[in-house]
């Protein structure tokens, strides 16, 4: 059981409400224009390039590092059911990982948090993110068992889900965030995810009742 990041175990709010400031850029329309970006299934990276065309997404977040405005992951910022629905998974005798596309600072920051898992990896740490192959290749290396026995849970269709099934994982997709509820019931994830949830609570006993 291998959980994404972003929008599934993190709320991602404050941290865009840190990069409108960055940019002094009013949040509502940072997040119009992030919302737009989402609705056309584009890389929310993109957004930046709006306000600062060329952004340097890398080299802006060092920057911010430098001022003491970095990247911040705080208990505040995990969604309710996080802890419990790891913990549940944990006692269930589930092997409970986190993998999603996110920074090498950000890993120090999950393990922090001292959440009830086995493993932590980011994309910064692997040098590969999603959706390449190569980020689900370690993944399957990250996790016991074979692909199919491993489940995924992440928040984006394209990120997440698709890349997932194809790399032979089965795939969750999370109902929250602007992602998870723009593609809960798309067609391509309704025929490749195996499940899609609306907390991470749900899992231990949609696992019991599938195997």
């Amino acid at each position: 059981m291998v959980f994404d990041v972003g929008e599934t175990l993190i709320d991602d709010t404050r941290e865009w409400a840190r990069w409108a400031d960055w940019l002094n850029v009013p949040l509502h329309t940072f997040s119009a224009v992030l919302g737009a970006v989402t609705a056309e299934g584009r890389n929310n990276a993109e957004t930046f390039d709006y306000f600062r065309p060329g952004f340097d997404l890398a080299e802006e977040r060092q920057r911010r590092e430098d001022a003491g405005r970095g990247e911040l992951i705080e208990d505040v910022d995990l969604y309710p059911d996080v802890r419990p629905g790891l913990q549940a998974l944990r006692e269930a005798g589930l092997w409970v990982g986190i993998a999603g596309n996110q920074t090498a600072r950000a890993g120090e920051l999950l393990r922090q948090l001292d959440l009830p898992v086995d493993g932590i990896a980011t994309s910064g740490e692997w040098g590969v993110a999603k959706p390449d192959p190569g980020f689900f290749d370690r993944v399957i290396a990250m996790a016991p068992g074979e692909p199919q026995e491993i489940v995924y849970v992440g928040d984006h269709r394209d990120n997440d889900v698709l890349p997932a099934r194809e790399a032979g994982l089965r795939p969750a997709l999370i109902r929250r965030g602007p992602w998870g509820y723009l593609w809960a019931d798309e067609p391509q994830v309704r025929a490749h995810a195996d499940w899609v949830i609306d907390s991470i609570k749900e899992l231990p006993g949609l696992l019991t009742a599938r195997d």
